[in-house]
């Protein structure tokens, strides 16, 4: 049988189009079949946290960088419910796909890594933009919050999907069971939204702290999207942008490998 080179193999050009396309379809109908899960859940999660959050603190809360605080709270709020809902579209598709032994109708057809790495990010940012959209329509109904820098915060959340899409295949390729992908969730996605600044100014904290926050990426897209929605913030965005662009680079390039090699997928 003659030897196939890899030009010959790939008959779709430099990128398969009509394959990555699928492929984003299919992540991106995973969820917008469960919407009430998907969409609704995540609204309903971020309105309690506002609520619970009003009633503890009550109205003689000081104001937190001259803001209220539930308007302070808002935009970290939202960045939070976007990141974790990235990150859950990826890693469970991920998850579930290699524990029912059907990730190989992902592997078999001619899709490079690049291509599948962005197919299921798309999904994942897909899924973190409509969710902030849903949320932001809520703020300006509820606490008449608008966006002054409409386009930075979309960036940033943009932005804020990818680094945690990319980071929940990432999870996901490394997890061969659920109760793996629950550690991993439990361990380090929440620690990095919670300890982020999104329900206070990391000015607050002791030096130490302080410096530690500044390392984490999640900070940066809590505090960007802060200045998208507000106007103020505890560091700059543009610094923000660069740090959560270099993070996204870094954890794609890690999908990337794993995915050319089949780390965790082929036997």
């Amino acid at each position: 049988m003659q030897n196939l080179t890899d030009q010959d193999t790939r008959r779709f050009g430099v990128v398969n189009w009509m394959g990555l396309y699928t492929l984003a379809q299919r992540e991106t109908l995973r969820f917008l079949t469960v919407w009430t899960q998907t969409l609704l859940a995540p609204l309903v999660t971020a309105g309690l946290f506002l609520l619970i959050f009003n009633i503890a603190v009550g109205p003689g809360r000081p104001d937190v960088m001259g803001v209220p605080f539930l308007t302070f709270l808002a935009p970290g709020i939202m960045m939070m419910t976007v990141i974790q809902n990235a990150f859950a579209n990826t890693s469970s598709s991920m998850v579930i796909a290699k524990v029912q032994g059907n990730i190989v109708d992902t592997l078999m057809p001619p899709l490079s890594p690049l291509e599948i790495l962005l197919g299921y990010l798309a999904g994942g940012v897909a899924r973190g933009v409509l969710i902030a959209f849903v949320v932001a329509a809520a703020l300006a109904l509820v606490l008449g919050l608008v966006p002054v820098n409409p386009l930075i915060a979309l960036l940033f959340v943009i932005l804020g999907g990818a680094f945690m899409g990319a980071l929940g295949l990432f999870a996901g390729i490394f997890a061969n069971k659920f109760d793996q992908m629950a550690a991993i969730t439990n361990f380090i996605v929440t620690p990095l939204a919670f300890l982020s600044g999104t329900f206070y100014s990391v000015d607050a904290l002791p030096p130490l702290l302080n410096r530690i926050s500044h390392v984490n990426p999640v900070f940066y897209l809590i505090d960007g999207l802060r200045y998208g929605m507000i106007d103020v913030s505890d560091s700059s965005p543009y610094l923000g942008l660069a740090v959560c662009s270099a993070a996204t680079l870094l954890i794609c390039a890690l999908n990337w490998q794993m995915l050319r090699t089949g780390y965790r997928l082929k036997a």
